[in-house]
């Protein structure tokens, strides 16, 4: 099992900044794929942005140009810098992680992190 903690959520005004990270503990043996996903009230959960152990990453269209996804591999922790924060971004942001294929590819997920932007 894996378990994630995630942090940096909160309240920001508009065009304001949020730094979330996610830290995984437990059995963390072939990571590959970790990254964010969100959902807004009513709204089904959408993917923001991800980031293999290579480093390749995918983003969202409504997250590129504005979020930036990373990734310290020794720390297996990831963290999504948000800029140019806008009301339609407030969302329970929830972090996930992936195993390879290759060794079953279970997804685990964290517990959320509410993200409020004022407008």
């Amino acid at each position: 099992q894996v378990q994630l903690v995630e942090s940096g959520g909160g309240l920001v005004q508009a065009g304001g900044s949020l730094r979330l990270s996610c830290t995984p503990s437990g059995s963390i043996f072939s990571i590959n794929a970790m990254g964010w996903y969100r959902q807004a009230p009513g709204k089904q959960r959408e993917l923001v942005a991800a980031i293999t152990s290579g480093g390749s990453t995918n983003y969202a269209d409504s997250a590129k140009g504005r979020f930036t996804i990373s990734r310290d591999n020794a720390k297996n922790t990831v963290h999504l810098q948000m800029n140019s924060l806008k009301a339609e971004d407030t969302a329970i942001y929830y972090c996930y992680a992936q195993r390879a294929a290759l060794v079953g590819g279970q997804r685990y997920w964290g517990q959320g992190t509410q993200v409020t932007v004022s407008s």
